[in-house]
This record gives C-alpha cells, structure tokens and sequence, in this order.
C-alpha cells in the first residue's frame, strides 16, 4: 500500500465538488494528499474542502472555476500556485453532456459549450499546470474521458466527439511532459452518481443485464482504485494510457 500514499503532495481536480470527482478528492486526501475542489458552484466546493479538513489531516479549498472559459485556467493555476507552491495531481474531471432532439437541432452555443468544457479547458489546464509539473521534476495529469468517445451514440455525439479528442491529447501530452510527467485516462461508463437520479432506472437495470457483462451500473466510490492508480507511484511506467471502467460494456478497443 505504500505504492499508493499520496503523502506531501497537492491534487487540483476540477468538476470535484460532486460525481465521480467528489469521490477522488475524499480519496486522495485520506491517502495523504493536499486537495484543490475546483467547479463551477464555489459553495458546493467549500462544503467538501470544510469536510475534508474535519475527516482527514489533509488541508482542502475550494475554488470557482469554468472550464470552458479560456481565462479561467490561467486564474485558478495562479491561485492554486499561490495557496501551495505546486501541483502534484492534476485531475480534468469537469464535464457536460447536454442533450439534444435531433443532429441537426445542435446550436453553435451547445456545440461550443460542450467542446469548451470537455477539450478546451483540460487542454489549457494542463499545458498550464503540466510545464510547471515538468520544472518542479514530475506529476501526474488524469483525463477523465468516457467510454462514449469509444462508441459514441447519436443523442450524445457532441459529448463523444469531445472526449474522443481528450483521448488524443492525452496521448499528445504523454509524449510532450515526458519522461518527467505522466498522462492517462480514464474511460468510466455508466455510474450511479448524482447524475443518474435523472434516468429511468427500471430502462437502466434491463439494459445493464443485457448489455454490461457486470449487469450494474458502477457505484461512484469504484472510480477510485483507477484514479489512485493513476495519481500515485503505483503507474510509474504508466502513460499515455485509456483505462476503461465500465463493467465491461465496450468490447475491443
């Protein structure tokens, strides 16, 4: 397990306050590491930061930040610099998924949204933070994609579009921080986070024995073991990796 301390390092994860991201940043800190919750909803992000100082021996903050605006990479990388003197980990978790009737139905403003968020602001971010990473010795950057960038369906072609481009600048990254940082991804499927309160669980469970080989949905604390894979010394000789966790739903690729 000592492969997996987290000890004396710092973790910015973005889309953090909720989800998949709410999970890794508990996690990371209750293995050692300092955490930056950075979303949209400041208060939200404070609530987690204030619950993680009162759980673990972690110190947390919160702070805004949007990833489809250009500037606001800049600002939060210069903040959290400021607050801790380094970045260690950086998670790029904040997603959209917007739904739309038809392809042709797709605006230029849920178009632009939906690439900002998921491929503009992680490409940003991590050339901001992963030329830093480089000068201070190393890190580790951790694109959270989709198994949809894989086999994109029509009613979230956008979205799979996007995180089909994440996959290709995580390889892109891999061999541009290398060999000092490293950069994977990780691919999750269908989770039950906050999210799936929306859906139509009874379509759900059918489609899940059919489909997903597990006959689940994931639980949002199964994200972890990949992400912790991921941020630590565990995957050393890790990068430029996609790492599926999905149940098995996506065969072959």
């Amino acid at each position: 397990m000592e492969t997996f301390t987290l000890e004396g390092r710092v973790a910015l994860i973005t889309g953090g306050s909720r989800g998949l991201g709410r999970e890794m940043c508990k996690a990371f800190a209750e293995r050692g590491a300092d955490v930056v919750v950075a979303s949209r909803k400041l208060d939200a992000c404070r609530l987690l930061a204030d619950e993680i100082e009162s759980t673990t021996r972690s110190r947390s903050v919160g702070l805004q930040f949007h990833a489809g605006v250009w500037s606001e990479s800049e600002r939060l990388v210069e903040e959290v610099y400021g607050r801790f003197g380094q970045v260690d980990i950086l998670v790029n978790n904040a997603g959209i998924a917007p739904l739309y009737p038809s392809l042709s139905a797709v605006t230029e403003e849920l178009f632009d949204k939906t690439v900002g968020v998921n491929f503009k602001g992680p490409f940003r971010l991590s050339a901001l933070v992963g030329e830093r990473m480089v000068g201070q010795g190393g890190g580790s950057i951790i694109n959270v994609s989709s198994v949809g960038s894989l086999e994109p369906k029509p009613d979230h072609l956008v979205y799979g579009a996007a995180k089909a481009a994440l996959n290709a600048l995580t390889c892109g990254l891999a061999r541009a921080f290398a060999p000092t940082v490293r950069c994977n991804a990780i691919l999750p499927g269908p989770f039950l986070t906050d999210i799936s309160e929306a859906w139509d669980l009874e379509a759900f469970g059918r489609d899940a024995n059919a489909n997903i080989p597990l006959g689940r949905g994931g639980r949002p604390d199964e994200i972890v073991g990949a992400a912790l894979y991921f941020a630590s010394d565990a995957s050393s000789y890790t990068t430029g990796s996609l790492l599926k966790v999905d149940g098995g739903r996506v065969w072959g690729t």
